[in-house]
């Protein structure tokens, strides 16, 4: 049995459903099928999203909404007619968005959750509606009646572990299932959204819940790739990568998944394929528990910007009791969240996400540690990124740190930071994000610049 998810490229037009719907038929282990809302139909697009996120604001601020509901009607009455279907799918639509537009006003998160999701939860009723006119057995199904139950937190829902129980029954239905994904309901009954990249959560929760042989995601891309293509020209293509390798790649910034997507189905062993639905015959990326990783002990290079720095000097804070437990308490007491913190003896750094540090906090966080920790020196710096370079082989691999520090000596970036987990699966280098893609090009000549056209 398989799961496949198609994303907002894969279901954006009609001409795309179609290739959907074909993927579908010619295959009868693929038995739920889960969508996102339509996305680009070309660079200068606009995702149904983006006009959702639009039609919400614009509610939220008291002001008309019809312009912006219309915009959003305008894409679903344009791949109905592409399809070939009546106007009663379109009507539907219609109603379901002016029911949520009715949503209490008072409740931001809530409403802003409820009308975001009404891209997935439209366009699956469509595309179900879709598959049963070709004569495919098919059902639209929402998540509330499939017992996707998760935490009432809008925007960054948790699924609950009783979710799974529920789902376990979808395996034994005959007919396809075109599920919606992106959100769940709260044991209240409430709609809440997952973080970004929520389909991609629903699609992996999905195939744990079912226990499925294999969890099939359908993007534009024929495989994951050792680098960015936007930097790197043909970089190579990812033919195996492990569960640990994808989640250190997605962190830094590899936009095929969101970095905690893949959880569900790394806990229950579930393979993941990456595929593309404009070439569905290409064997795409598998994702799997373990690789053999002898041809190249690095897999891939990353880079993800935005990233700050709050650096920290005392003499003798190695002898202090408590001094770091002291200087993340200040941090939680903010709300900050951090991703590294490397040590001296007597200074460190901790780095976080500069989008949570705002002037006034930054204020605030300086002005404490200089006053309850009575620092010699504190200070902010921003505009970093941290490049990352992944291989579940590095740790049995001597001189992939020498390599990669010879190759910014070559580029003439300056290495702000460097930090190593005691898994060795990721070597992380601070730089200035202004070196950034720079720094990718380099470190990819370095480990890749002799590959072929993939590697294992």
């Amino acid at each position: 049995m398989k799961v496949a998810k198609f994303g907002g490229t894969s279901v954006a037009s009609a001409e795309q459903i179609k290739k959907v719907a074909s993927i579908v038929a010619e295959d009868k282990e693929r038995k739920i099928i889960v969508v996102s809302a339509p996305g680009k139909r070309s660079s200068d697009d606009t995702k149904v999203t983006d006009l959702l996120i639009q039609l919400g604001e614009t509610l939220l601020k008291g002001e008309d909404t019809e312009n912006e509901l219309q915009a959003v009607l305008n894409r679903y009455e344009d791949i109905a007619e592409g399809l070939g279907l009546g106007k009663e799918i379109v009507a539907t639509i219609e109603a379901d968005l002016r029911e949520r537009l009715q949503f209490d006003r008072n409740r931001p998160g809530a409403c802003m959750d409820l009308i975001k999701a009404s891209g997935e939860d439209n366009n699956a009723k469509l595309i179900a509606a879709y598959f049963q006119s070709i004569g495919l057995n098919a059902t639209y199904l929402n998540p509330e009646d499939a017992g996707l139950f998760v935490s009432d937190e809008p925007g960054n829902a948790q699924v609950l572990p009783e979710a799974y129980e529920h789902l376990k029954a979808l395996r034994d239905r005959d007919e396809i299932i075109v599920f919606p994904g992106f959100f769940g309901y709260s044991k209240e009954g409430s709609l809440v959204t997952f973080s970004r990249g929520g389909s991609d959560i629903t699609g992996s929760i999905l195939a744990a819940g079912v226990k499925a042989d294999l969890y099939e995601n359908f993007t534009d891309v024929d495989s994951v790739f050792a680098a960015n293509p936007n930097i790197i020209d043909n970089p190579v293509k990812i033919k195996k990568m492990t569960y640990r390798e994808m989640r250190e790649l997605s962190y830094a910034g590899f936009s095929v998944f969101h970095d905690e997507a893949l959880f569900p189905a790394f806990r229950n062993g579930i393979p993941v394929c990456v595929k593309n639905t404009n070439n569905p015959s290409s064997s795409g990326t598998m994702i799997i528990a373990e690789r053999e990783y002898f041809m190249n002990p690095v897999i891939g290079i990353a880079a993800d910007e935005g990233f700050a720095t709050i650096y920290v000097r005392k003499y003798l804070m190695n002898r202090e009791v408590g001094f770091g437990r002291k200087l993340l308490h200040i941090l939680e007491d903010e709300g900050l969240s951090y991703e590294h913190m490397p040590s001296g003896i007597d200074d460190t750094s901790v780095i976080l996400r500069q989008e949570q540090l705002t002037e006034e906090i930054e204020e605030r966080v300086v002005a404490r540690i200089q006053e309850e920790l009575q620092v010699d020196d504190v200070y902010v710096e921003r505009d970093f990124a941290m490049v990352m370079i992944v291989g579940e082989g590095m740790h049995n691999t001597i001189g992939i740190s020498s390599r990669a520090t010879a190759a910014l000596t070559r580029a003439n970036v300056n290495i702000e930071m460097i930090n190593q987990g005691s898994s060795e699966v990721s070597l992380i280098l601070g730089i200035h994000a202004s070196d950034a893609d720079r720094t990718v090009v380099e470190l990819y000549h370095e480990f890749f610049g002799g590959a072929e056209e993939t590697v294992q």
